[in-house]
């Protein structure tokens, strides 16, 4: 891709108190004023805030160093380039200084400008810095990578990719929100995969001692668009992973709050993966349909209206990631994830959270009591399920994925169906009713089971529990913490 630098310098004569002033117009066509009082540095960086690609220019062949070719890195080309440039401005801002001075004189500008020394010298410096700039490398075309942009900044005719690395390299992952009931499970998969140190988990929260010695963890507000810059810029990351989210109960009684940290939040999320060209995965939720949307089966494309600031928030997710990613080629993916059951996190404020509270209150009193109606059917997915498809929606190569927001499902059951099946573990489970009516409403607005058939068409998704293994699992898990609990 040819780079080049768009502007067009237009001098107009003036004198004010003095002073030699001198307007220039830069792409996005706003002006800007540079006097001998003023900054030349501070025009030049104006004038590199759009370097832009330049889809007319040659493209010239070039080999980067991690690829086995033997040119200069990406930093020494952005130097060269910067001195280059640096070089031709100096020239020109005062060639054309000089030029508004003849003028203003009422004399004839070449033929001042020919007795003049200084201007003469300046004449044949401007030349010789646009036919070569001062560090050797060649002008007429030069193959780098995208330039930082911000969609905020970026021309309409402008495209982005997502950074590529060879298959031998590993992505660099950030993970926000990385201490919810996702995040801790995600990053140990990856780690696994890809190498502790290529997984950073980041929250508001301090993290407990085995979070903080188990691998990388640094403080992040996704609030904060300086900080998260700074981090995505000085870890080099590839891969970004925003689990940061308030619930649906928790959204509910705090409307806000979760206005802010999902909206606002996603928005620095958005900008900033594709200013960096990241691989962007955002999850959405079954809370992103409504009492209008299909129940059993849900498909992936049909009505969406959720009754929830959540669920709006996540419909607001979808439709910005695959608007980013038709506008600007964001690497952008999504999957709807049903209610998950973990057994490493205790519930965080979820509708679906009764399937996670009832393991934990089975083992320690053997009764528990459920906030929904018996009958409330909800499609859910066990932890181990949810990260093996969150790794494998991103591993797929984009050419496979024929949309950017999937369903994904394992089973459905409702709250008396797990209680059966809890009951041939533990028979002397008691399981009772008090209805939260805010929780109710909720999911009797949501789907009650998924329609994955373009996850597993598309990508080969398929899930590993049902329910018998997941009441399985949940108890050998919990009951022996709990064992090991009570011995300590």
């Amino acid at each position: 891709m040819g780079v080049g630098v768009w502007c067009s310098l237009c001098w107009v004569r003036r004198h004010r108190q003095g002073v030699l002033q001198q307007e220039l117009l830069d792409p996005s066509g706003h002006w800007f004023r540079h006097t001998r009082k003023g900054s030349r540095m501070s025009a030049i960086k104006h004038l590199e805030h759009f370097w832009v690609p330049n889809k007319k220019a040659p493209v010239a062949t070039t080999h980067w160093p991690e690829s086995g070719g033997g040119g200069r890195s990406l930093e020494e080309e952005w130097c060269c380039r910067k001195r280059g440039v640096c070089c031709v401005l100096s020239a020109l801002f005062v060639h054309f200084g000089l030029c508004c001075v003849c003028r203003d004189y009422g004399e004839d500008v070449p033929n001042r400008l020919s007795r003049m020394p200084l201007a003469r010298v300046l004449t044949k410096a401007a030349k010789q810095a646009l036919l070569t700039p001062g560090c050797g490398c060649q002008t007429a075309a030069i193959a780098v990578r995208t330039i930082s942009f911000s969609p905020r900044q970026v021309t309409s005719d402008a495209s982005f990719h997502s950074v590529s690395f060879s298959e031998t390299d590993h992505p660099k992952v950030l993970i926000t929100g990385g201490l919810g009931q996702l995040g801790v499970g995600l990053a140990k998969l990856l780690r696994k995969r890809f190498g502790n140190s290529n997984v950073i988990l980041s929250d508001i929260r301090k993290p407990s001692s085995q979070v903080f010695h188990s691998g990388p963890f640094i403080y992040s507000d996704i609030l904060d668009y300086k900080n998260l810059r700074e981090i995505v810029v000085n870890n080099r990351i590839t891969w970004l992973v925003h689990y940061s989210a308030l619930l649906s109960a928790v959204g509910e009684a705090n409307v806000p709050l979760a206005r802010a940290v999902n909206i606002t939040g996603l928005h620095n999320i958005l900008d900033i993966a594709a200013e960096h060209g990241l691989r962007l995965f955002v999850p959405s939720t079954i809370g992103a349909f409504g009492p209008t949307s299909p129940r059993n089966p849900t498909p992936d494309l049909c009505i969406q209206r959720p009754r929830t600031i959540y669920g709006v928030s996540k419909v607001h997710a979808e439709l910005m990631g695959e608007y980013y990613h038709h506008r600007y080629g964001l690497d952008f993916r999504c999957l709807r994830y049903p209610g998950i059951i973990s057994a490493d996190s205790q519930p965080g404020g979820g509708t679906t959270d009764y399937a996670v509270a009832i393991f934990h209150d089975a083992i320690k009193s053997g009764k528990f009591e459920c906030n929904l109606k018996p009958d409330t059917r909800l499609p859910m997915m066990y932890i181990d399920d949810c990260l093996r498809a969150t790794l494998e929606i991103m591993e797929a190569p984009a050419d496979q994925l024929s949309m950017r927001t999937y369903n994904i499902n394992a089973m459905s059951f409702t709250p008396e169906e797990l209680a059966v099946e809890l009951r041939k573990h533990l028979p002397d489970f008691e399981i009772s009713y008090n209805l939260d009516h805010v929780r109710q409403a909720i999911a009797d607005s949501w789907p009650m089971n998924f329609d994955d058939n373009n996850a597993r068409n598309d990508w080969g998704w398929k899930h590993d529990y049902d329910l018998p293994e997941l009441v399985t699992t949940m108890l050998n898990y919990i009951g022996s913490d709990s064992r090991i609990a009570r011995a300590n």
